[in-house]
């Protein structure tokens, strides 16, 4: 299936599902297209990797959605909200992705899970998400975190770190963060 075509299915359920359980603030679908085209903007920090962690998954931004257009990556979605993770589950199925397994609590307690490149969407600052994503952290674990325009405030000047820039979004790549 293709990604837009995916992308149709989510879209779709969100809104439904949104209204009944208000997980999420989209209202319509062009504000969906903006959340999807935020969720892959950094494909150069996404592409070829083989496990992702999505902590907070939320509604599925970004994890969900980088699973639609990475069907080779194995995505781990991380959501402690019940109704959050029962729409996660539910879009998984609808949308047939294999390549995703949710967990249905705190990131804290999740253990025995390494990941290539950890992501996280409006979760917390920094060096909270640091702390939070150490249990997924290997030799090569990369942090990518979707921050807004104020992330040099929450910055140690001793990450090493790529960002890319994106109007009010910076795409905070984290390294070396062993």
């Amino acid at each position: 299936m293709s990604f837009d075509k995916k992308c149709k299915i989510y879209s779709d359920l969100l809104l439904s599902y949104n209204k009944i359980h208000r997980i999420s603030g989209v209202k319509n679908k062009d504000e969906i297209k903006r959340y999807i085209a935020d969720s892959i903007y950094p494909k150069t920090f996404i592409e070829d990797r083989k496990k992702i962690v999505d902590i907070g998954s939320g509604a599925g931004f970004p994890g969900l959605i980088i699973a639609c257009r990475y069907p080779k990556s194995e995505v781990y979605l991380i959501e402690s909200n019940q109704k959050k993770s029962a729409f996660l589950h539910l879009a998984k199925s609808k949308i047939g992705l294999l390549n995703v397994t949710i967990f249905t609590k705190r990131a804290e307690e999740c253990e025995g899970l390494e990941a290539d490149l950890i992501v996280s969407r409006a979760v917390s600052k920094v060096d909270i998400l640091l702390e939070i994503s150490k249990s997924f952290i290997g030799k090569k674990s990369e942090l990518l975190l979707y921050k807004g325009s104020n992330v040099e405030k929450e910055l140690d000047k001793n990450l090493k770190y790529d960002m890319i820039n994106n109007g009010n979004r910076n795409y905070l790549l984290i390294k070396d963060i062993k």
